[in-house]
């Protein structure tokens, strides 16, 4: 699965001259906790979280009242504090890697772009988050497909899972759902699968006619 099938497709965006106070007001009113930040020529410059408006406020400490706080954010500007170094990621780069990104420069959205590492104008297309991998996750599951869910501990031969899917299907059993993982060694991996129009009876027999399949968990 690829970035642009399930980004946040034209995203709400902000200006650097914009005031804090206005951004977050924007936030609010939108519901979402980041904010691209584009410049005249709609070319991305940075980004603007929640967590940078938050060290634009003032300390829990601070001895102003609120009008005079608000009379100060509403001078600071969204490029005073916004993140300049904006990590990116091509509309067409797998899902897998644009969660790596994520997980290895701990944000929580990446910018998604048009014409990145080509020859086109870079164009600011979508927004990929946190949420946006979570549905990836759900889907790729099946969670919200009705099943019976199995995880196995099966060796790496050759056609074994030929074997598991050619046999479900002989019941009349159909795989809505199915991840792999790897396994305890080098020598196994670990499937997970959720399986329609057979009984959970069936399942268990198949699981356990295959040589070298190990049932780890199984659940309607």
């Amino acid at each position: 699965m690829i970035v642009r099938r399930v980004m946040t497709k034209n995203p709400v965006c902000i200006y650097p001259d914009v005031s804090v106070n206005e951004a977050r007001a924007l936030m609010q009113r939108e519901k979402i906790g980041r904010l691209p930040v584009l410049d005249k020529n709609n070319s991305l410059v940075g980004i603007l979280t929640k967590k940078d408006l938050l060290k634009a406020g003032p300390t829990m400490t601070t001895s102003l009242d609120m009008y005079e706080i608000s009379y100060l954010l509403s001078k600071i500007k969204v490029k005073d504090v916004m993140e300049k170094k904006v990590i990116t990621v091509d509309e067409n780069e797998v899902v897998e890697e644009a969660a790596r990104i994520m997980a290895d420069h701990d944000i929580s959205c990446l910018p998604v772009m048009r014409g990145q590492g080509g020859s086109l104008e870079l164009l600011l297309v979508g927004i990929i988050t946190g949420t946006d991998l979570l549905r990836v996750f759900i889907n790729a599951f099946g969670a919200r497909r009705p099943g019976i869910r199995l995880t196995l501990n099966m060796s790496e031969r050759p056609g074994q899972l030929a074997k598991l899917t050619g046999a479900i299907a002989e019941r009349g059993g159909n795989i809505v759902a199915f991840i792999s993982s790897e396994g305890d060694d080098m020598s196994h991996h670990r499937g997970t699968l959720k399986v329609s129009g057979i009984s959970r009876a069936d399942v268990e027999a198949i699981v356990k006619a295959l040589p070298g399949t190990e049932l780890e968990d199984i659940r309607n």
